[in-house]
């Protein structure tokens, strides 16, 4: 029996980690798989004739999105209660009347119109079971989190807010208004989030599931293997580059996390890593796998149609970041390495050419044709469906040929893999329409300003608190969703101010610019008439009224700044958004590593917490530097500050490099870390850059004389 075999059946107790429920459709006779599974294939195909052909309205393409995955979710999530788990004719009924309501509620849309936008008793029951479906299917798939905030939301923009405090008041609308907003408006289940739920998610997930099918989740964990496995420490970094490469092709930390960790986790602890710090990596590893493009857990998509950034666009500033963020994780697996003596064990894998002739094909000719095709200009939706079609190509240039069977088996995992996400978003949708109807979004964000004081790091650490507070309930794409709803503008106000910052203290304040500033003070032309020092420049930009700040940065900000600004404040909460997965009390992907590793669920969410440093570390370089938006040499220079600062933070923490840190090197290390991090003082940086190395090559020098030692022994 193989190793991953082996691993397996080790995990297997453990699989249902994710928190979903035993479905009907495994422990069923073989006629309700083959149903379900014939579902999900006319599903999929719906979704590539829909997409490719393009004549599909928004309203029907996402309605029929949702109806079928509604069906599916109730048969793939059954209604339990206790002990008692629903009969599977009852969920099928349940699925059937959704997926039948939703169809009637779409397709009255010219009645309703024609009925001066007024609901007959039959609308009214159809929308109310659409809704009231949508919040029990996410409370199946997702937990209780979700469906309270969806029935909070509705209660306040229809009576609640009314009894709301100061700012947070709000009249209300008739429930009428309600629900046909919640159906039929822009933000709302069937809107944009919905259509990008039906189009670009799902054809991308749907990509992954023949790369997993053509056999690239092997591929990529012998790749791994045959790179990493005989370094000092191979087995942590196989954990890093498979979770990374996973990453391109999954949508969910939480399936990396177990798809890789059944290999990853018992090959680390064979090699003598502690079982908490494997189960750490793995969990930390995993969660980057949600930053790495193309995929980025269905962040990019959603990210791209919130600020009208183009996808190719956002995926492309996101690879070196991502790519900094596995470095942080594989630091500290090279010290822990040195720490505890570790070699590679994996003296038996294939070489790196060897696995690429057998697999290599399958894996890396789809990519290169989605990424070829999006350079081309082509859209993501149109670049997927040719790269689902490179895929069955490819796989016959390996001895995995996808035939008619594999593909049909690949169609119906796709749909299958979709269906939390296509409820989730779907239902999200109820929330920011709310959001879009009450105006509560600007409301929050100017409190977040205010609480900030303007101050830029005060609002990440408030942004980083709300994240966990809602990634505790809820999963990472709909917290990015609402959060990024409530304070993306004050964020991107806040790093809008820098970019003014630097014009004031270079004097370079355009003239057109300098008139609104008279509005708030009179003497203004008289303090912009001379470069002014950072600190005054701070002061002046905190004494202008928000309205006032507006109207300077339109006018004195180039709009790739301001581009820049909206790209930087979006992208810095998907990452805090991220951090709920390795954080405590509630952190799925950890518990999910911790079953496989059989470890305490709570100290190894606190390790893998320590692992991911660089979710807090890069979203402080998106604010505060060019990371995403600079020229090449400027990203490159970010990039190293964030690796060299990234390991030196992290030899301060666990007190070694190459050898034992003393306490003063420790501080030393932790001192020089901060100071190669800290934005703006290029020469700080390269004194805090030359500390780290003089430590690194110390510690190799004891290192060797250490061995030296042994060997002589």
């Amino acid at each position: 029996m193989s190793e991953a075999q082996n691993a397996s059946e080790q995990a297997a107790p453990q699989k249902d980690v994710d928190g979903e429920v035993e479905t009907h459709v495994r422990s069923l006779a073989s006629w309700p798989a083959r149903a379900f599974a014939a579902c999900g294939i006319a599903i999929s195909l719906f979704h590539i004739w829909a997409n490719i052909d393009g004549r599909v309205s928004t309203l029907w393409l996402v309605g029929i999105h949702f109806a079928g995955f509604a069906f599916l979710a109730c048969l793939r999530y059954p209604l339990k209660a206790g002990r008692f788990v629903a009969p599977l004719w009852l969920d099928a009924v349940t699925g059937a009347v959704i997926a039948g309501a939703t169809l009637f509620i779409i397709g009255s849309e010219t009645a309703i119109y024609a009925q001066g936008v007024r609901l007959s008793p039959e609308h009214w029951v159809a929308a109310i079971l659409v809704i009231v479906g949508a919040i029990e299917l996410t409370r199946r798939t997702t937990g209780p989190i979700i469906p309270v905030l969806i029935i909070l939301a509705l209660s306040y923009v229809s009576f609640l807010g009314a009894y709301a405090p100061g700012v947070f008041r709000f009249a209300g609308l008739s429930y009428e208004t309600v629900l046909f907003r919640s159906i039929f408006a822009d933000e709302g289940m069937f809107g944009t989030i919905g259509r990008i739920s039906a189009s670009f998610v799902f054809m991308f997930i749907l990509f992954g599931a023949f790369l997993v099918r053509s056999g690239a989740g092997d591929f990529i964990i012998d790749l791994a293997r045959a790179l990493a496995g005989r370094l000092v420490g191979g087995p942590g970094f196989v954990a890093v580059f498979a979770s990374g490469l996973t990453g391109t092709i999954s949508g969910s930390a939480v399936a990396n996390t177990v798809s890789t960790g059944v290999i990853t986790i018992p090959l680390m602890k064979k090699s003598g890593f502690p079982p908490r710090f494997a189960a750490g990596v793995e969990a930390a590893a995993s969660t980057g796998g949600q930053l790495m493009p193309p995929i980025m857990g269905a962040g990019a998509f959603v990210m791209a149609s919130n600020t009208q950034i183009p996808y190719l666009d956002i995926v492309a500033v996101a690879t070196l970041p991502a790519i900094a963020y596995f470095l942080t994780v594989a630091f500290f697996v090279r010290i822990e390495a040195k720490k505890h003596h570790i070699v590679g064990v994996d003296d038996e894998s294939r070489s790196a050419w060897e696995v690429l002739k057998a697999g290599g094909p399958a894996f890396l000719v789809p990519v290169a044709t989605l990424i070829g095709l999006l350079i081309y200009g082509f859209t993501p939706v149109y670049a997927a469906g040719w790269a689902i079609l490179s895929v069955v190509a490819a796989s016959w240039l390996t001895k995995n040929r996808m035939g008619p069977k594999a593909i049909l088996e690949a169609l119906a995992l796709g749909a299958q893999n979709m269906i939390m996400t296509a409820v989730l978003l779907i239902a999200v949708g109820l929330i920011v329409n709310v959001i879009a109807m009450t105006g509560i979004g600007n409301t929050f964000s100017l409190m977040i300003a205010d609480w900030a004081g303007g101050n830029l790091l005060i609002a990440l650490l408030l942004i980083a608190l709300a994240s966990l507070v809602l990634g505790m309930g809820l999963p990472v794409t709909a917290a990015y969703i609402v959060l990024a709803t409530l304070s993306a503008p004050a964020l991107q106000g806040m790093i809008e101010n820098g970019y003014l910052v630097d014009l004031l203290t270079a004097g370079n304040l355009p003239e057109a610019a300098r008139g609104p500033f008279l509005l708030a003070d009179p003497e203004a032309m008289t303090k912009l008439a001379a470069p002014m020092s950072r600190e005054a420049a701070n002061a002046f930009i905190a004494a202008a009224p928000a309205e006032v700040l507006r109207l300077v940065h339109g006018q004195a900000l180039d709009p790739a700044l301001i581009t820049a600004a909206l790209l930087s404040a979006h992208m810095i909460i998907f990452w805090l958004s991220q951090d709920s997965n390795v954080t405590p009390p509630v952190c799925l992907t950890a518990f999910a590593a911790a079953a496989i590793a059989r470890t305490p669920h709570m100290a190894t969410g606190m390790t893998a917490w320590k692992l991911a440093k660089g979710l807090y570390i890069v979203p402080i370089l998106f604010a505060y530097t060019p990371f995403l938006h600079g020229s090449v040499p400027e990203v490159l220079l970010v990039f190293a500050q964030a690796v060299i600062g990234s390991y030196a933070v992290g030899a301060a923490f666990e007190g070694y490099m190459e050898a034992p840190l003393v306490w003063p090197l420790r501080l030393l290390a932790g001192v020089a870390g901060v100071v190669v991090l800290w934005p703006g003082l290029p020469v700080a940086t390269a004194i805090g850059a030359a500390m780290t190395f003089a430590l690194l090559l110390w510690t190799i020098r004891l290192d060797r004389r250490g061995r030296a030692a042994e060997a002589v022994a």
